[in-house]
C-alpha cells in the first residue's frame, strides 16, 4: 500500500492495512516519513514503513535561474542578497562605533577620515536596498505566476505536453517516485494499493516496472477524493493543474478503482473512461475494537475541556483548515451563552488553530474554546461520544458536495446529534435520517439556530440512530469489499502468501510483499 503522509492522522489508510493483514494478506505500507529518518512499525499484522522522501525537485527550474530581463537588478537565487544586506549593515555599525570612539578622543582627524567611508556606506546600503526590494519582488512573482509571461508558460507546456505538462508544471512528483520507486520494485508485491492521486503515478509505473520484467502485478487505485474539486493545499499555481494533469496520465495504468462514494464513483467512471465503475469503501469506523486495543483508556473528553457532563458541548475532529468553516464555531459563541466547543485536530498548534484562539480572545470566549490533539483512530468514537453535538461546517467546495466523508460515520457511531452546513450529500442523508440538523453554510445566524434546535432537544436526533443503519456503516463491511476486489485480483494466489503493498515509504528490509 502507498500512501503520501505520515499514516498517523489517515484512519482510511490504517484500517485498510490493518484489515487487509488480518483477513490474511501480507501487508507493507509505505508511507512519507516527516523527518530525515526512517520509521518502522508493526500496525495489527501489517507492517508499516515511512521513507525520506528529499525535495530538491519542489523549487521549479525557472526559481534557480536569474531573471536578467524581468528584474536585472535583483540578485542570484540563493543566500547573497541576505548577505550582502547583512555584511552591509555591519559595515555601517563598525563606521558608527570607530565614529563614537573618535569623538570621545577628541579626534578631529579620525572623525575627518570616515566621512569618505559613512558616505560610501550609505550609498551602498541603498543600493543593496534597491536589489534586495528587486529581488523579494521577483520571488513573490515567481510565487503568484500571474503575469502574461508565467500565464503564457504554463498554457504553452499544458497544450504542447497535455497530460505529461506535470513533469513542467510540478516536478517534485518525481522526488516522490524516486523515494518510493525503489523501494516498491525491491519488494516485489503481487498488488499495489495506491491511494489517491500523487501515489497513482508511483503505482502505475511500478507496475509497469514489474511486467516489464515478466513479473504479475495488478494496480488497485484508491481515489479519496476529486482532485479537480479541492482546494488546492499548495498555493503554487502551477500545482493544482499538476495533479490533475498526472492524475490523467496514469489513470488508465490501474486494474482496479476504489472510491469513497456512490456519487464520486460514477464522476471517476465518466472523466476517466473507466471500463467498470469503481468499488465504493466508505469511511466508516471499526464497529468492533480489537482486543489489545480495548485494553487501552479512552481519554475523557470532557475533562481534557475541563467540564462538566451538563456543560453543553459542540465538537469538531478531523483536518483544520480555512475552507472546514472552523471559524464559525468560534464566531458563534458569544450567542450561544454556556456552550463550549471543542477542535480535536491533528496539528494544535498550527497556524490556523492559533488564528482561532486568537479570535475567540478578542470575542471574550477563549474559556469555552478547547484546542485537543488526535487520539488513535480506534479510540476517536468513544472519544467523542460524549459530546452533545457533533459538528461539520466545511465550505461550499465541489469536492466537499459528493461524499460522505470520515468525521460523518465516526459522529454517527459516538451517536451524536449532527450540525452540517448545506453540502450536497452529507445534508441529503442527515435530512433522509433526521440524525441533526442543517444550516448554510458561513451563515452565522442559521448556524446559531440550528444549535440550538439540537440542544433543545437532543433525544430526538440521537433517537435516529438504528442498529441496522450503524451496521451498514462499519469498517467491517467496508473490508469484506476490500478483501473481494483483491481476491479478485489474485485469483490463482492464496491470500497468506499474496502480497497487497500500501504505499507508504521505508527502507526495504525484506521482499516478497
Amino acid at each position: 500500500m502507498l500512501v503520501d503522509n505520515g499514516v498517523n492522522g489517515d484512519s482510511r489508510v490504517q484500517k485498510e492495512a490493518r484489515s487487509a493483514a488480518a483477513a490474511g494478506w501480507e501487508v507493507i505500507l509505505l508511507g512519507k516519513s516527516p523527518t530525515k529518518k526512517e520509521q518502522s512499525w508493526m500496525l495489527g499484522d501489517a507492517e508499516v514503513r515511512l521513507l525520506w522522501v528529499p525535495g530538491p525537485l519542489k523549487r521549479r527550474r525557472h526559481e534557480y535561474r536569474r531573471a536578467v530581463l524581468r528584474a536585472p537588478l535583483a540578485y542570484p537565487p540563493g543566500p547573497l542578497a541576505a548577505y550582502r544586506r547583512q555584511k552591509s549593515k555591519a559595515w555601517r555599525v563598525d563606521l558608527n562605533y570607530r565614529r563614537t570612539v573618535a569623538q570621545q578622543r577628541g579626534s578631529a582627524a579620525a572623525r575627518l577620515g570616515l566621512v569618505v567611508p559613512r558616505a560610501v556606506a550609505k550609498v551602498q546600503a541603498r543600493w543593496i536596498g534597491l536589489r534586495v526590494r528587486q529581488t523579494r519582488s521577483l520571488e513573490r512573482r515567481r510565487k503568484q505566476m500571474v503575469s502574461p509571461l508565467d500565464r503564457f508558460t504554463t498554457a504553452f507546456w499544458l497544450k504542447a505536453m497535455g497530460d505529461r505538462a506535470w513533469r513542467r508544471l510540478d516536478p517534485f512528483l518525481w522526488d516522490l517516485e524516486l523515494a518510493y520507486g525503489k523501494v516498491i520494485d525491491e519488494l516485489q508485491p503481487d498488488l499495489i494499493h495506491a491511494n489517491d492521486f500523487r501515489m497513482l503515478g508511483v503505482g502505475a509505473r511500478a507496475a509497469l516496472r514489474a511486467r516489464a520484467a515478466r513479473r504479475h502485478v495488478k494496480l488497485v487505485w484508491d481515489a479519496h477524493e476529486l482532485v479537480s474539486g479541492i482546494k488546492p493545499w499548495d498555493p503554487h499555481p502551477r500545482w493544482h493543474v499538476a495533479q490533475i494533469a498526472h492524475e490523467r496520465e496514469y489513470s488508465k495504468h490501474a486494474d482496479a478503482v476504489v472510491t469513497v462514494s456512490d456519487t464520486l464513483a460514477d464522476m471517476l467512471a465518466e472523466a476517466h473512461g473507466l471500463d467498470e465503475k469503481p468499488s465504493v469503501v466508505l469511511n466508516a469506523p471499526e464497529g468492533e475494537t480489537s482486543p489489545e486495543h480495548a485494553v487501552e483508556p479512552v481519554p475523557d473528553l470532557r475533562e481534557l475541556c475541563g467540564i462538566g457532563q451538563e456543560v453543553p458541548l459542540a465538537v469538531y475532529s478531523g483536518a483544520a483548515a480555512p475552507q472546514r468553516g472552523l471559524d464559525i464555531m468560534v464566531e458563534s459563541l458569544p450567542q450561544l451563552p454556556g456552550t463550549h466547543v471543542a477542535f480535536v485536530v491533528l496539528r494544535p498548534e498550527s497556524k490556523y488553530m492559533t488564528e482561532l484562539a486568537q479570535r475567540a480572545e478578542e470575542l471574550g470566549v477563549r474559556e469555552r474554546l478547547h484546542i485537543l490533539p488526535y487520539v488513535p483512530h480506534y479510540q476517536v468514537v468513544p472519544f467523542l461520544a460524549a459530546a452533545d453535538i457533533g459538528v461539520i461546517p466545511i465550505h461550499h467546495w465541489p469536492n466537499h458536495e459528493i461524499a460522505l466523508i470520515t468525521k460523518f460515520f465516526e459522529y454517527s457511531h459516538a451517536r451524536l446529534p449532527f450540525v452540517v452546513s448545506d453540502v450536497k450529500t452529507m445534508s441529503a442523508m442527515v435530512r433522509q435520517t433526521g440524525q441533526g440538523e442543517v444550516f448554510e453554510a458561513e451563515n452565522v445566524q442559521d448556524y446559531v439556530r440550528a444549535v440550538g434546535a439540537v440542544l433543545a432537544d437532543p433525544r430526538r436526533y440521537r433517537d435516529a440512530y438504528t442498529p441496522e443503519l450503524l451496521k451498514e456503516w462499519t469498517w467491517e463491511a467496508q473490508a469484506e469489499t476490500l478483501d473481494r476486489l483483491y481476491t479478485r485480483l489474485l485469483p490463482g494466489s492464496e491470500r497468506r502468501q499474496a502480497a497487497a503493498v500500501s504505499e507508504a515509504p521505508q527502507l526495504p528490509d525484506r521482499a516478497g510483499v
